[in-house]
């Protein structure tokens, strides 16, 4: 029997709660009465495109410091008093975001939630501390440099989007990094690190008059500044141009194995919820699996790949629907070509309910096992609460498998031709030096 979104459903409670709260927090809540824990994961929409022009990878080193404390709360206090409860912790920026998460029994919601909370509104940003961290930061940005992965990433990141905030490396560079100061990094806290600006996900035996009771407390402050940067991005919030255009680019680098070739199309937005949800089905069709397209062509009977993957997450803006894979450079030329017939394929002629079903079967399956635990359904919750999806969070345990089982072959057939376009994509390799 299939694992289906109806069996998650018969574990919590019908619906989860969205709301605003008086502090200006958005609160998303799912109660699962079965779970001893309470994860709790905190999106901040202060992510890489909000960054000050001049101060690329603001967003990343503040996550960094917010964990150096406030007035009254130590340096890594925060960390021992999770790890102190048996909980686990976890930071990450991104593009649109920067997120917060941690999961506790759920006995001790109340006492490590006011931390979490505090740490955010009232970072002290110690110059001393930041001079640390600077350090700690710079190192990971050398470690990215290395990593052939994470190179190949950001070169198709830059080729895509150009002149977008979303070209943008979340690690910044070696002299802005070395050249923020902690005035600046404050100015932007004050900024960005607002209730209002923040939303606030609950998933586990917490029940919603707690959830809101606690994060209303927690999360209320009558000492926020309402100063605003000067040297704001004028990028942020400005609309992806889907043009016709081909992008093509090479670069070459030491140390490399073996090349990476990726083929790209500029994909829905949240604007476009559905089509953006339906892309991962196109992408499950192309890439996921032993019987996938691509996986079939270049891997099992060809060997013209060592691997390859595909990838279509939603963004506020136009995201990239994407297929990567690892190959020898001679290989380039024809790999690129089978990619382009597959695609042509499903321009040309309608999938056959036979593989769109398993297809959906797959894709659906997969998003249940993705919110088996807490912490992955606070993650989920918060992050689609960001992008502004309240039906998707409020209705999640059906809305999401809804839109993708409605799919006819030549609804699938016409997003295809609307966003992957046979003449106009993006191509980027990176090849031994």
């Amino acid at each position: 029997m299939p694992i289906t979104c109806d069996r998650v459903a018969a574990k919590v409670s019908p619906k989860a709660t969205f709301l605003k709260l008086g502090n200006g927090i958005t609160l998303v809540h799912q109660e699962v009465p079965t779970a001893a824990v309470a994860s709790v994961d905190v999106w901040v929409k202060a992510g890489t495109t909000s960054d000050p022009e001049k101060a690329i990878g603001m967003a990343h080193f503040l996550e960094h410091m917010i964990f150096k404390g406030t007035e009254f709360i130590a340096p890594s206090e925060f960390d021992r008093v999770i790890e102190s409860e048996g909980g686990v912790s976890n930071a990450a920026t991104s593009l649109d975001y920067v997120h917060y998460s941690f999961t506790v029994d759920a006995n001790r919601f109340a006492i490590t939630l006011p931390y979490l909370a505090q740490m955010l509104l009232q970072a002290k940003i110690d110059e001393y501390e930041l001079e640390q961290e600077r350090l700690v930061v710079l190192e990971e940005l050398r470690q990215s440099l290395d990593d052939p992965d994470c190179f190949a990433y950001q070169h198709l990141m830059q080729t895509a989007y150009g002149d977008h905030p979303y070209s943008r490396t979340v690690l910044g560079n070696e002299e802005v990094i070395s050249q923020i100061t902690a005035d600046q990094m404050r100015a932007y806290h004050r900024t960005y690190y607002r209730p209002e600006n923040m939303t606030v996900a609950i998933a586990g035996a917490v029940t919603r008059e707690e959830a809101i009771r606690i994060v209303d407390t927690a999360f209320t402050s009558d000492t926020f500044s309402r100063n605003f940067l000067d040297d704001r991005s004028s990028h942020v919030n400005q609309p992806i141009a889907i043009k016709p255009a081909m992008k093509r680019d090479q670069v070459k680098l030491p140390r490399v194995q073996q090349s990476r070739l990726t083929v790209a199309w500029l994909g829905a937005s949240v604007a476009d919820l559905e089509d953006a949800i339906q892309l991962e089905l196109v992408s499950t069709i192309l890439t996921e699996g032993r019987s996938a397209r691509l996986v079939r062509d270049l891997l099992e009977e060809s060997d013209l790949v060592q691997d390859l993957a595909g990838s279509f997450s939603m963004q506020q803006e136009s995201a990239l629907f994407s297929i990567s894979t690892y190959l020898d450079a001679e290989n380039l030329e024809i790999v690129e070509q089978r990619i382009m017939q597959q695609v042509q394929d499903l321009h040309l002629h309608p999938i056959s309910e036979a593989e769109l079903n398993k297809a959906k079967r797959s894709l659906c399956n997969h998003f249940t096992f993705a919110l088996e635990s807490p912490s992955q359904l606070a993650s989920f919750l918060g992050y689609h609460s960001l992008l502004g999806c309240e039906e998707l969070c409020t209705d999640w345990t059906n809305a999401y498998c809804d839109i993708i089982r409605k799919v006819q072959p030549l609804d699938l057939q016409k997003l295809v031709q609307k966003y992957l376009s046979l003449e106009s994509y993006i191509v980027t390799s990176v090849i031994p030096e």
